[in-house]
């Protein structure tokens, strides 16, 4: 991996700055985004960029979601569940029905 990095500069660019930001989201470091977002966007890595880009668009969420170490995940999973739930009823049950399979957890 070193030879290949080695290589060609803008694989090793492209390794660097991800292994960057996953120190920045495994380590809770938001504080840090903008110098990433300012080291990405000195090199010439275009999907990168586009990232980062992205990121500046809603930077205060991005940053607060990088500092924080709360999760919408229990959220995100009662989500999914409900939706395939009503899937599952589609064209066939009502809205009392699915209530009802909601609240009970069926």
């Amino acid at each position: 991996m070193k030879e290949i990095r080695t290589a060609c500069p803008h694989l090793d660019a492209a390794a660097r700055h991800v292994h960057d930001f996953a120190e920045i989201l495994h380590d809770l470091r938001g504080d840090q985004l903008p110098d990433w977002m300012e080291r990405v966007l000195a090199d010439d890595l275009p999907a990168l960029h586009s990232l980062a880009s992205g990121q500046r668009r809603d930077f205060d969420a991005v940053t607060a979601g990088l500092s924080t170490p709360w999760t919408s995940g229990q959220v995100e999973s009662h989500v999914t569940r409900v939706k395939l739930i009503k899937r599952m009823g589609y064209g066939r049950a009502n809205l009392d029905l699915l209530r009802q399979r909601v609240l009970l957890g069926l």
